[in-house]
């Protein structure tokens, strides 16, 4: 299936931030769209779900502490339908403790980056997980 282009024929970047704490997903937004990505955002797990009903992100950034359902489960759902499990999702998290990166990669996530986030590194993992799919 051929990526989705925008008016000058280059590949749609969309991602899908998903994240309970405000400033922190409006943050993440920010940056993104500065760097010319198409962003939404959702505050939790359900949210993000039906966001992903009417909108189709290349990749999902999941804060893995969620209200009700956490992302490690929301990534579970996505990668069970058929209709999301190709989309890359990768984990935008506090949890930095020895063996938490291992937990979430078993878990479903294809990559993990941790909070705070260094602006260059966050950008360059976007961008090489993009150039993936």
């Amino acid at each position: 299936m051929p990526q989705e282009q925008n008016v000058l024929g280059m590949p749609v970047r969309r991602v899908l931030v998903v994240d309970d704490h405000a400033p922190s997903a409006e943050m993440v937004a920010e940056i993104l769209t500065l760097e010319g990505y198409e962003v939404r955002t959702a505050a939790s797990a359900d949210e993000a779900l039906a966001a992903l009903a009417e909108w189709k992100p290349r990749l999902i950034l999941m804060d893995i502490q969620l209200p009700g359902m956490d992302g490690l489960e929301a990534t579970a759902v996505l990668k069970r339908d058929e209709a999301t499990r190709a989309i890359p999702v990768i984990a935008l998290t506090a949890l930095a403790m020895k063996g938490d990166e291992e937990r979430i990669r078993a878990a479903g996530c294809d990559g993990y980056i941790a909070k705070p986030m260094r602006y260059q590194e966050f950008l360059a993992t976007i961008a090489a997980r993009l150039a993936q799919v």
